[in-house]
C-alpha cells in the first residue's frame, strides 16, 4: 500500500552491560540424563528387592500397615488438591459472563516477538488480522534472527485491512538478547493503554481482544492470562499435551482466577495493563521464566489477575519426547529461579499476603508434588513385589485414571473441548505425568546444583496458517 513508506522502523541497540543468558553449547542431552536416571532408579529398586536381608521380612506386619497409611495419605493429599482446585474452578465458571462486554474498547499494542519464526510468522500475522477488535495495532519484533524472518515481516509492514478498518504493522528490528528483551522493546516503543504479549508462532481466537480488555474497567485488574490450546493434534504425545493443557493448567487458571490470583500468565497470550509492567520494571532476563516472573512482580505490588477463557491462543506444542521434555526442564527451572528470586515473600506474608500463596503453590506443584508423585509409585512398585501387593497396584491406578477421566469429562464438557480426549485420561496420571515429574525432579536437582543450562528453541513445522 502506498502507505507503507509512512511506518516507522526503528531498531533497538542492547547496553553492552545487559546481562544475557548464558548458552553452554556442552550441555548433556536431557533425554539421555533421564534415562539413565530412570535405568539407576530401577537397579536401586532391584537391588533393595534382591539384597534385603530376611530379618525384614518378619516386620511384614509392620510395613503392610506403613503401606496402607503411606497410600491413605498419598491418596488425602491427591483428593484434597482436585477437590480444592474443582470447587475452586467450578465457582468461577458460575460467576464468568461469556459474552458480556463493558463497553471498555482501549487502544491494544499486539507485541509478537520473533526470532527463526519465517516459517509461521506471516500466517500469525495474517490471522491477528482477522480479530473482532477495531481499535489495535500489531507490533513485530525481530530478535536477531538469521532465518528469512526478517524479509518476511518486512512485507508485512504497513497498513492492512481488518474487520473494522485499516490496522497498523510496525517492526522493530534489534540485536539478539532473549525473549524477555525482544516484549520490552515492543512494550516501550507501544503508546497503547493495554499491551497483549504472545509468541510468534501462536494464533489468537477472533474474540480474544474484546473479551480480554473488557475486565481492565476495573481498575484493580493489572494483566489477563489467556488460555492456551493446542494447535497440532491427532498425534498420541500432543494430544495428550491437549489434556494436559485443559486438565492441569487452564482448570488450574480458572480456579486462581476465582481469587483473582492466577500465578504464571502464559507466554502464547497475555493482556497487561501497561502501568502494572512500568511498576514491575518490565521483563526480566535473569530466569527461564520471565512470564511467571513478571507475573509475581505484578502481584507484588497490589495488582490482581484474571484468567479469560475464551481469550484463546493456538500454539504448537512438541512432538517428540526429547522436545518435550527439554521444554518442561526449561519451564521447571525457571519457576524454581523466580520463586528463588521473590523467596523473601515465601516466609513474610505481611509483605503481600496474595503473593505468599501463589508462590507456596508455585513451589508445591514444581517441587514438592513431583517428588511426592515418584516417591509414591516408586514405593507402591517395591511393595507390591517384595510383598506381594500386586492387587493393590491395581486398584490403586484404576482408582487414579478413574479420578482423572472425571476431571477430564468435565474440563472438557467445560471448555466444549473434544469428547475422544477423555480416552487418554487412561495413561494420563499414570504414564504421562510420571514422565513429566521424573524431568521435573531431575531439572530441580540440576538447579539446586547450578548445573548451566541453555536455552534452547522449539522447532516448528508451520502448524498455524491464517
Amino acid at each position: 500500500m502506498n502507505q507503507n513508506s509512512t511506518i516507522e522502523k526503528k531498531s533497538i541497540d542492547l547496553l553492552n552491560k545487559e546481562e544475557v543468558i548464558h548458552t553452554d553449547n556442552k550441555e548433556p542431552r536431557l533425554i539421555r540424563r533421564i534415562i539413565i536416571s530412570g535405568l539407576l532408579s530401577l537397579i536401586l529398586i532391584f537391588v533393595i528387592i534382591y539384597t534385603m536381608p530376611m530379618t525384614i521380612f518378619s516386620f511384614s506386619s509392620l510395613i503392610e500397615y506403613s503401606t496402607i497409611v503411606a497410600l491413605v495419605i498419598f491418596l488425602f493429599v491427591l483428593l484434597m488438591r482436585y477437590f480444592g482446585i474443582l470447587i475452586m474452578a467450578y465457582l468461577y465458571i458460575n460467576q464468568y459472563t461469556y459474552s458480556k462486554t463493558t463497553g471498555f474498547y482501549p487502544f491494544v499494542s499486539i507485541i509478537v516477538p520473533v526470532y527463526n519464526e519465517d516459517k509461521v510468522v506471516a500466517d500469525s500475522i495474517r490471522s491477528l488480522l482477522q480479530l473482532n477488535y477495531s481499535n489495535y495495532e500489531i507490533i513485530v519484533v525481530n530478535d536477531g534472527s538469521t532465518d528469512k524472518t526478517n524479509e518476511v515481516a518486512e512485507k508485512l509492514v504497513g497498513y492492512h485491512k481488518g474487520k473494522f478498518g485499516d490496522i497498523k504493522v510496525s517492526l522493530i528490528n534489534k540485536p539478539n538478547g532473549g525473549k524477555a528483551k525482544a516484549l520490552n522493546a515492543g512494550i516501550r516503543y507501544s503508546k497503547a493503554e493495554i499491551v497483549l504479549c504472545m509468541d510468534g508462532d501462536s494464533q489468537l481466537s477472533p474474540d480474544s481482544v474484546r473479551l480480554g480488555v473488557r475486565h481492565f474497567s476495573n481498575p484493580e485488574i493489572g494483566a489477563v492470562a489467556g488460555n492456551v490450546k493446542i494447535l497440532n493434534r491427532r498425534k498420541f504425545l500432543t494430544d495428550l499435551q491437549a489434556l494436559e493443557y485443559i486438565e492441569g493448567l487452564n482448570m488450574v487458571r480458572s480456579a486462581q482466577s476465582y481469587i483473582r490470583l492466577v500465578n504464571i500468565i502464559p507466554g502464547p497470550i497475555g493482556l497487561f495493563r501497561k502501568k502494572a509492567i512500568d511498576e514491575a520494571g518490565y521483563y526480566s532476563s535473569d530466569t527461564f521464566a520471565e512470564d511467571a516472573d513478571l507475573t509475581l512482580k505484578i502481584l507484588a505490588n497490589g495488582w490482581k489477575i484474571y484468567y479469560e477463557p475464551q481469550s484463546i491462543s493456538y500454539t504448537e506444542a512438541p512432538v517428540k519426547l526429547q522436545q518435550l521434555l527439554k521444554q518442561r526442564y526449561r519451564w521447571t527451572r525457571g519457576i524454581l529461579q523466580s520463586i528463588r528470586k521473590h523467596k523473601k515473600l515465601l516466609f513474610n506474608p505481611t509483605i503481600n499476603f496474595g503473593d505468599t500463596f501463589v508462590l507456596w503453590s508455585m513451589f508445591y506443584e514444581a517441587l514438592i508434588w513431583p517428588t511426592m508423585n515418584i516417591a509414591a509409585n516408586l514405593f507402591f512398585i517395591v511393595a507390591a513385589l517384595a510383598f506381594g501387593f500386586t492387587s493393590l497396584i491395581f486398584f490403586w491406578w484404576a482408582g487414579l485414571a478413574l479420578l482423572d477421566m472425571v476431571t477430564a469429562l468435565y474440563c472438557i464438557a467445560v471448555e466444549k473441548e473434544e469428547v475422544r480426549l477423555i480416552g487418554y485420561a487412561i495413561i494420563y496420571r499414570m504414564f504421562f505425568i510420571l514422565v513429566i515429574d521424573i524431568c521435573k525432579f531431575m531439572s530441580t536437582i540440576e538447579e539446586f546444583l547450578g548445573i548451566k543450562m541453555s536455552w534452547g528453541k522449539l522447532e516448528r513445522v508451520g502448524t498455524v496458517k491464517a
